[in-house]
């Protein structure tokens, strides 16, 4: 499945990144500690959080992940969104909690 698919699928708004969604998802991760993302999230997958600063961005670069999926109505920042945009990430957004965005993308997937 790629990201422009998810996106349609869970109605997912598109922030910025659309360089890369027809990323394909291998999985999903949910954490909202960076260095429990960069110690153990894997190259494809599709980050769920709620943090928003520019910090993301770096770590779904350094892991190549797939897109992040920011829930419960978080905006991202401004520079969050910039980096999103020149590193060509996605970043989408939910009014969804954490716990119902991982059900639906675990259904999704398996």
């Amino acid at each position: 499945m790629t990201i422009q698919q998810l996106t349609e699928k869970l109605n997912l708004k598109v922030y910025g990144g659309e360089k890369g969604m027809e990323n394909e998802i291998s999985g999903g991760y949910v954490s909202d500690l960076l260095s429990d993302v960069m110690g153990n999230a894997d190259s494809g997958e599709v980050w769920i959080t709620l943090q928003t600063h520019k910090n993301v961005m770096a770590i779904a670069s350094l892991k190549d992940l797939a897109a992040i999926v920011l829930v419960n109505n978080h905006q991202p920042e401004e520079d969050t969104l910039a980096q999103a945009n020149e590193e060509g990430i996605p970043l989408l957004g939910t009014p969804l909690s954490t716990f119902e965005v991982a059900g639906k993308l675990y259904e999704l997937l398996k």
